[in-house]
């Protein structure tokens, strides 16, 4: 049985000038364990394809289609029942730590919440379980730094915090949206270790979000490409960087600066697919 199975997936959002189909049809599947990597630029549906498996779209957007989490329905679940998923079973790390995390709150109070509430912890035991997982992904010093607020932690370690808040309830499943956006290349090779390293200790397996396409070659299983909210290609990801099939997942393998050849200008992304090479 796969761990998380979707199937069609739409996701549309009412506006003032009419539907806006942000996600049409999107399916794929994830195994116990394994990484799923969900690429493309800008735009092109990957928040909203987890955002829409999680229940987490703004009142006027509306998910349509199946989502199957060990083999039972989640798509569209009442909050209350939907609640029983989040953070036990699917956790998600969200694109920028220092809007996600809440800059009038220690670290303390942020992490003990969510055993609080989803695991019925005592403050104590929570607090413990908080410092015990800040460990976990190497911030030094945590038993002080717990009691610290998000501004006094750089942004590697914040980002660093916000994995070991999605780690506190043990989930089967981690949903990575753009982790390592606006860090540095070290500390984005640091974060994706450590990502790794935490899927083999807790045995979960992780969707990872991004648009870069070269934190994706050694730690992805598939790899799954989004344009205008529809998937482009779906493979595994040793055959998609070697003989990529759609012209834009071509494209997009084609803009990634290579050290290995002379480059007198960067390639770009050409978007002639989209009406069969016609103008």
């Amino acid at each position: 049985m796969k761990l998380l199975e979707v199937k069609n997936l739409k996701v549309d959002f009412d506006t003032p000038d009419g539907v806006v189909h942000a996600v049409k049809d999107v399916s794929f599947s994830i195994n116990k364990g394994d990484t799923l990597a969900i690429v493309g630029e800008s735009g092109s549906g990957k928040s909203q394809t987890a955002f829409g498996i999680l229940g987490l779209l703004p009142k006027n957007g509306h998910a349509g289609g199946s989502v199957r989490f060990e083999g039972t329905e989640i798509l569209n679940l009442r909050e209350a029942e939907i609640n029983k998923y989040r953070s036990n079973k699917i956790a998600m790390i969200f694109q920028d730590p220092m809007t996600s995390l809440n800059p009038y709150m220690r670290i303390s109070k942020q992490m003990t919440e969510v055993l609080i509430h989803h695991k019925g912890l005592s403050k104590r035991d929570a607090l413990a379980k908080s410092v015990e997982m800040l460990d976990a992904v190497q911030i030094t010093n945590a038993k002080g730094r717990v009691h610290m607020y998000p501004h006094e932690f750089s942004g590697g370690m914040r980002q660093r915090v916000m994995i070991a808040m999605s780690l506190l309830c043990g989930p089967q499943l981690l949903i990575a949206d753009e982790p390592t956006t606006a860090l540095d290349v070290t500390v984005q090779a640091e974060i994706m270790d450590l990502m790794i390293d935490l899927q083999e200790d807790f045995g979960m397996a992780i969707i990872l979000i991004t648009h870069d396409l070269g934190i994706v070659a050694g730690t992805c299983e598939e790899t799954l490409v989004m344009f205008g909210g529809e998937v482009m290609e779906y493979r595994k990801t040793v055959d998609l960087f070697a003989a990529p099939d759609h012209p834009y997942t071509k494209g997009l393998l084609a803009a990634i600066p290579r050290l290995d050849r002379p480059i007198d200008r960067l390639s770009t992304v050409s978007y002639d697919f989209m009406t069969g090479g016609q103008e």
